[in-house]
């Protein structure tokens, strides 16, 4: 069963995907102007509250979304994932992790302003956001078997196990191994379990308390991760331009790829940022949709932030960190234990630590968000009434992240994320129209009203 997950995720993130998200965002990226360049001050002082409205539909704030939706991207992906991008296809598959985020923030300003624009109603009467409501809102009713489609594949793509898998294996080569405790299955499943009561304290108390824990652990994990890097960094501050310049040559080269196919490296850092920052799979639309907002715009320029400090700023750290201190050449590890060796070379006795405790606040408040994502699926596809069913199954399954094998688990959410983006980017890219319209008038109406 392993060997088919495997091969399917290999088999759909071919050229097909590449094109889709890639090639689309380009598209939307030029369709909007260049709005990520044009407005990226516009859409900081947004962040600031001055335009919150508490009395609009929605159930948190947009800060909070902007938060919870970082929470679920600023994660394992910038620390494990970065690693797997090295591992997979080299340097110069960060430099196509940075493309896919430039056009990745034109996707999210797009698909985030869609969520606001076509909200539904649940079965219970609850105004929701996301994918599978602006299809079917936006599309009209013949096209929502892409809604179910989405909903199908976002249910069992966004479970936790990742973030489970990659939370155990750094804990276990912390704070276990070292000292000569037994890492075999049963201990796995203790960490499993224990990881599980932690996520369903939070995640059982709804949108709302996922959100508020979400905007205090997201500034201080990105702080904490952010500080350490840098010192990191400007410990081998002599060889960042050459690790740099290595980064844009290895994409064009593709030396360090698999038979040195530049295509390869390009669907590794597309398909490791897609992973990272999530724009064109579809899920921050979902938080954003939920949010408290009567302008489609604001909510899309606040969510068009999401895959610059998710991707530019903290996958380009890590990525320094890997190669400033040579583990990637260095050493067989992968995923997060990669990283891990890259912080202990660097910052000897303390930097593990350091990374565990980063790891463990990315870890959990990911699962927190993703357990709000597929929640949403769930009610989509039975109803409200039996959307809560979700959280259960959602909690098991962490226990069993923790146990199966990296390449599984990383193989069946990659296959699962390239199902939700094809309703997502269909969806997004023919209601473009829509976004470039309300664009336009919103920004009239601020020249008005200045």
């Amino acid at each position: 069963m392993g060997d088919i997950i495997i091969y399917f995720a290999n088999w759909i993130w071919g050229t097909p995907m590449l094109l889709l998200l890639m090639g689309g965002g380009l598209i939307l990226l030029v369709h909007s102007g260049f709005v990520p360049f044009r407005k990226i001050g516009h859409a900081v002082s947004l962040l600031s509250g001055k335009y919150d409205d508490d009395l609009a539909p929605g159930q948190i704030t947009s800060f909070q979304a902007l938060s919870a939706a970082i929470a679920a991207t600023v994660g394992l992906g910038n620390i494990s994932g970065v690693a797997i991008a090295i591992n997979m296809g080299g340097p110069g598959a960060i430099f196509w992790m940075w493309v896919s985020a430039f056009v990745g923030m034109a996707t999210k300003f797009y698909s985030c302003s869609l969520s606001i624009m076509f909200r539904g109603k649940d079965s219970a009467g609850v105004v929701q956001g996301g994918p599978m409501y602006v299809i079917e809102e936006g599309m009209g009713k013949k096209w929502k078997f892409l809604s179910v489609i989405f909903s199908v594949a976002g249910v069992i793509g966004l479970l936790a196990i990742f973030q489970a898998n990659q939370l155990s294996a750094v804990f276990r080569a912390v704070m276990l191994e070292p000292s000569g405790i037994s890492t075999g299955e049963t201990t796995r499943w203790i960490i499993g379990i224990t990881m599980m009561v932690l996520v369903a304290i939070v995640i059982l108390g709804g949108i709302q308390r996922i959100a508020t824990v979400a905007s205090k652990l997201v500034p201080f994990m990105v702080g904490l991760y952010f500080v350490t890097v840098l010192i990191i960094v400007f410990k081998y501050i002599g060889a960042v331009p050459e690790m740099l310049l290595l980064i844009v040559t290895d994409a064009f080269t593709g030396e360090a790829a698999a038979g040195g196919v530049v295509g390869a490296v390009i669907i590794t850092g597309a398909r490791r940022a897609a992973f990272s920052n999530e724009a064109g799979i579809g899920t921050a639309p979902m938080v954003h949709g939920a949010s408290k907002n009567r302008e489609p715009i604001r909510e899309g320029l606040i969510a068009m932030l999401g895959p610059f400090i998710d991707t530019i700023v903290v996958c380009t750290l890590t990525a320094l960190v890997i190669m400033l201190t040579g583990v990637w050449q260095s050493s067989e590890a992968d995923g997060v234990r990669l990283t891990l060796n890259a912080f202990e070379t660097a910052l000897p006795g303390i930097g593990k630590y350091l990374l565990m405790l980063a790891v463990l606040i990315f870890a959990l408040s990911t699962m927190f968000t993703y357990s709000y994502y597929g929640h949403k699926c769930f009610n989509y596809l039975f109803g409200a009434d039996k959307a809560d069913y979700y959280n259960y199954f959602y909690l098991i399954t962490i226990v069993v992240g923790a146990v199966v094998s990296l390449e599984v688990v990383i193989s069946l959410v990659d296959g699962m994320y390239a199902i939700m983006a094809i309703p997502t980017m269909i969806s997004t890219i023919y209601l473009a129209p829509k976004v470039r319209a309300a664009y336009h008038d919103y920004f009239n109406r601020m020249k008005a009203e200045k």
